[in-house]
């Protein structure tokens, strides 16, 4: 449903890594492509005859990873996406709204905080119906939430730390449109302490007793999440770092005094921010080196 941006690195031959290098984002376009034949990602969904969306889905793999030996099936992609349409939150809400809009310039939000109500937050829920707001094109909207117009505007980044980011990036990992991490998990027995996005991949990749864990079974789309996760913490840390400032006292850094001192223009130097220890070792020790 939504394009992966990143600087991946392709070897020759086989490989059982997955590498990238710099920053690692989520992109959505519209619901309906401007032309017919100007297809891509969300848009396929809504192909009205199921051989196109296959031949589609068919059409956009590169040549060089449909060789003889790993050509698509077409059979398994018509049962996949008949599967998708059956089962999955997201497209069964973006078909009902394109089923019922009341005007032809309208977008959708999918919020990024809200929750069902009745559930508990805790609960990891596929996204219910009133979690999706249809509104005119024009609207407010909050920064964080998913907004997809119903033609044009090109591509709109998503937030890392939005419910839907994993669900709409990897639909066969996570078919009925489960959530992922977002800021409103809260730990078992505690109504203040939230679950860091560390702590909620490492259980999500657990393998527990008596449970199937399907993640360790999807091959190199496994490799690619697990890339893909890993860049969405080390951002969440920067991000943390970069709204507490003032936590780590940052305004009392010798160097910083200095510049004022040295008159220095305070909103200038007000720009850096201020890494802890730990983490600017890490950012020296992985400066130009690929994550795997």
């Amino acid at each position: 449903m939504t394009s992966f941006g990143v600087n991946a690195f392709r070897e020759v031959g086989w490989n059982p890594t997955f590498k990238v290098q710099g920053q690692v984002f989520h992109r959505i376009g519209s619901l309906l492509p401007e032309t017919a034949t100007d297809l891509a990602f969300l848009q396929i969904y809504f192909i009205a005859d199921n051989n196109q969306q296959a031949d589609a889905r068919i059409g956009i793999i590169p040549e060089n990873d449909s060789s003889q030996h790993n050509h698509p099936r077409r059979d398994i992609i018509m049962i996949l996406q008949q599967m998708l349409h059956e089962t999955n939150s997201y497209v069964r809400s973006f078909k009902y709204a394109l089923e019922n809009k009341t005007s032809s310039d309208f977008i959708i939000v999918i919020d990024a905080d809200k929750r069902p109500q009745g559930e508990h937050e805790r609960r990891y829920n596929s996204p219910a119906s009133n979690e999706f707001s249809v509104i005119v094109s024009g609207d407010q909207h909050n920064r964080r939430d998913i907004v997809i117009e119903s033609r044009g505007s090109g591509l709109r980044r998503i937030s890392e730390t939005h419910r839907s980011y994993d669900a709409m990036q990897y639909p066969l990992l996570f078919p009925d449109g489960e959530d992922g991490y977002h800021f409103g998990i809260l730990q078992n027995g505690s109504t203040l302490k939230t679950v860091s996005c560390r702590a909620f991949y490492a259980y999500l990749l657990m393998v527990h007793e008596g449970a199937f864990n399907h993640l360790h079974r999807s091959r190199q789309l496994f490799y690619q999440f697990i890339v893909d996760m890993a860049a969405k913490m080390e951002s969440e840390r920067l991000c943390y770092i970069r709204l507490n400032q003032t936590k780590f006292c940052c305004d009392s850094y010798i160097h910083f005094h200095d510049a004022l001192r040295n008159d220095a223009d305070p909103p200038n130097a007000r720009c850096a921010y201020y890494l802890q220890c730990s983490q600017a070792v890490h950012n020296t020790c992985t400066r130009g080196r690929k994550t795997r």
